[in-house]
């Protein structure tokens, strides 16, 4: 009897950094990829993005898209222009996410590039067009739920899991000839009102398995929405904005999920004027609309009533450039929600060169803030930041609620592992290595676990 092929792995993205996840998996002739995300945060990770994948994209068969974010999907439309003709398989909440998400990177790379030929750079480019965001869509030949083993071809089968992690985001199981590699994709936390806790994996012999927090427990959630509240009363009284740098997915539903059910209750007063200034997450909350039974039992319910869980009557949507700087201009109290989660771009940007600078005011970093971001140069306490060239005294009131994050806790990630069975090696990915990372690796390898934090380019077989 013939042995089946051995299942290669190597590691093209997200190895000892928390973005750009790619992971190339092969089997005899065929070829898959876990993701093909963007580089975020420093110049250098950026530059990252541009160059050559470590395998050919044209021998590729199949992406098995874990979910929208940009650092998972964000490389796909380059992908398919350097010559990718395969399919790519995901759930139906991450196909719409990834069409906002990467039309929107599309435009706003065309649009640095445009601003890099003004300033005298010729050969400045954008990484891919908008055209390129429509023909990767294209790809997208195939719908995964959850539970559900599909078929890729030759004896390999891949079953997607929820992650809990943002709309539609998922695990992946991939088996082949009696072996099994688990690939956590981002993992979320459990407990939340708006979507399910991650599904619980089962026995695997290899897990991939992120590490964005693996040094650090959140503390208890309902003590970070009270924190959020309190700053709210705080900030509003003095007549102060409140200013929460948000990602357009998930994030910004749960704040206003929560912002409704604070009004709603009392526990926020006085009422003021609440503002979603950021099209992508205005647009990103119509997808979640269309999506309910991917949400939580108490969020489900609300729809089920016909109520709408993010929407209530403070809420104003800022679709367009001037009613973002009209936003900017009242002088009275506010909040305000606006991308980039990071502050690497967007409309927080021009809130934050505005108001950072007036005690008045409070900046809530309600998420993760990847190093070389104007976000961790001000949760890292900098006095003065550089904004469009502008030095910017940090005098607003910072604080940072980790508990809203979306990403497991050390300790969501070990629980999550320790449903994979025993795993023959655990493979750490999606984290700093003077952080999440090697703070896990020696957990982990203090309870006999066999634990690789591959660089990139490292490959191994299974």
């Amino acid at each position: 009897m013939t042995a089946p092929e051995p299942i290669q792995l190597s590691f093209h993205g997200a190895d000892r950094t928390v973005t750009g996840s790619c992971h190339h998996v092969q089997i005899g002739k065929r070829q898959i990829l876990v993701d093909c995300g963007l580089y975020q945060g420093s110049r250098a990770l950026r530059e990252e993005s541009g160059a050559p994948f470590g395998f050919r994209p044209s021998e590729v068969d199949t992406v098995l898209l874990t979910h929208a974010h940009l650092d998972h999907c964000g490389r796909l439309p380059l992908l398919v222009r350097r010559g990718f003709r395969g399919q790519v398989i995901t759930t139906a909440p991450t196909r719409d996410l990834a069409r906002l998400v990467l039309l929107d990177a599309a435009d706003l790379q065309e649009e640095e590039a445009e601003r890099a030929r003004r300033k005298g750079d010729r050969g400045a480019d954008p990484l891919y067009t908008a055209l390129d965001a429509i023909d990767a869509m294209d790809t997208f030949r195939a719908t995964a739920r959850f539970g559900e083993a599909m078929d890729l071809g030759d004896g390999i089968r891949a079953t997607f899991l929820d992650a809990g992690h943002i709309l539609g985001s998922a695990c992946v199981l991939l088996e082949h000839g009696g072996r099994r590699v688990l690939f956590s994709g981002d993992l979320g936390n459990r407990d939340r009102p708006v979507l399910p806790p991650p599904t619980d994996p089962p026995a695997a012999h290899v897990v991939l398995m992120e590490t964005t927090y693996g040094d650090r427990c959140h503390r208890p959630f309902t003590d970070s929405v009270e924190e959020l509240y309190d700053v709210i009363r705080r900030t509003t009284a003095r007549g102060g904005k409140v200013l929460i740098p948000s990602f357009a997915l998930e994030r910004a539903q749960e704040i206003l999920y929560f912002l409704r059910e604070g009004y709603r209750t009392g526990t926020l007063h006085p009422k003021v004027p609440v503002v979603l200034d950021s099209p992508m997450a205005i647009s990103a909350t119509e997808i979640y609309r269309r999506h309910p039974s991917y949400f939580a039992p108490r969020v489900r319910e609300v729809f089920e009533a016909g109520e709408d869980p993010f929407d209530f009557p403070e809420l104003s949507f800022s679709h367009s450039a001037n009613t973002s700087m009209l936003a900017d201009m009242r002088e009275h109290a506010a909040i305000l929600i606006a991308g980039s989660g990071m502050c690497t771009g967007g409309r927080i940007v021009h809130h934050l060169r505005r108001h950072l600078d007036d005690p008045r005011h409070a900046v809530v970093f309600v998420g993760f803030a990847a190093e070389g971001t104007l976000a961790r140069d001000i949760i890292d306490g900098a006095t003065t930041v550089k904004i469009y060239g502008d030095v910017v005294p940090v005098r607003a009131s910072v604080h940072t609620i980790g508990g809203f994050s979306a990403h497991a806790d050390r300790r969501e990630l070990e629980r999550w592992l320790s449903h994979a069975g025993e795993p023959e090696r655990v493979v750490l990915v999606h984290g700093e290595p003077d952080r999440g990372m090697n703070a896990m690796a020696e957990r982990l390898r203090g309870r006999g676990y066999v634990v690789d934090c591959p660089e990139l380019g490292d490959a191994i077989t299974v």
